[in-house]
């Protein structure tokens, strides 16, 4: 078995590891072991089948320090899930997520630097972002209310809408904006998490990155909609070259 394939299983080993480090010092229900175990194994089994799927020979460094912030990132959700039927360690959380943060500025450095850039690096990082998202938002949104929810919804959302809309799901142009409204909403969602600010400045942190959340997905579902004749016909034009229309 290539080396490259071992990484996800090495992922997998490191957040075992890591949840029994944190139940230490703060003890995890049932649930949150089970929601941190459930993240690392289908995210892992994920990322196995797209080093397969793509043949990849190397893993880089950059989706070492992307492997490593989704390791947090399940840490992170055991200690989310478990805040919901018992007090956590809000300094070990508020930790996590910030170096998971950092973390997340530092990997595409990475592999920009050592010319090791791959189309699956770059999905694994924005699908760790997307989830990371997800568990603080669900953690804030007992401090704030459930209409933080949806900012870890939206990346959700718009998969869904891809499965539901082929055209939805046609390649999007690079912007670095989405990369900056991403880091912002994390930044935003842990400041408030941490409970020191008071409760309308926390409120209002998190209000704007939905405001900047829902304007970036706007843009790209306004991008897509804009082009979606040309992609049903070529869609089509593919059919009838196939015969489906003969």
């Amino acid at each position: 078995m290539p080396k490259v394939h071992l990484a996800p299983l090495s992922s997998v080993v490191a957040g075992v590891l890591g949840l029994s480090a944190v139940a230490l010092v703060s003890p995890l229900s049932a649930a949150g072991w089970a929601a941190g175990l459930l993240y690392l194994v289908v995210s892992n089994a994920l990322l196995a089948r797209g080093l397969q799927t793509r043949g990849m020979s190397a893993f880089g460094w950059g989706n070492w320090t992307t492997a490593g912030r989704s390791t947090l990132v399940a840490l992170v959700t055991a200690l989310v899930v478990t805040s919901f039927s018992s007090p956590v360690s809000l300094p070990l959380l508020i930790v996590m997520a910030s170096v998971a943060l950092v973390l997340d500025a530092v990997d595409g450095w990475l592999a920009r630097r050592t010319h090791s850039e791959t189309e699956l690096g770059a999905r694994f990082d924005m699908e760790v972002d997307a989830f990371l998202l997800l568990v603080l938002s669900l953690y804030v949104s007992q401090l704030l209310g459930g209409w933080v929810v949806a900012i870890g919804l939206l990346r959700y959302a718009f998969v869904v809408a891809g499965l539901l809309l082929p055209w939805m799901r046609a390649t999007l142009p690079p912007r670095y904006w989405r990369k900056v409204v991403t880091a912002y909403a994390g930044v935003a969602l842990t400041a408030a998490a941490s409970d020191l600010l008071p409760f309308w400045a926390g409120t209002a942190l998190v209000a704007v990155a939905l405001a900047l959340l829902l304007e970036s997905f706007a843009r790209d579902v306004l991008w897509l909609v804009a082009r979606r004749p040309a992609v049903t016909t070529r869609a089509e034009a593919g059919h009838r070259r196939n015969g489906v229309d003969a």
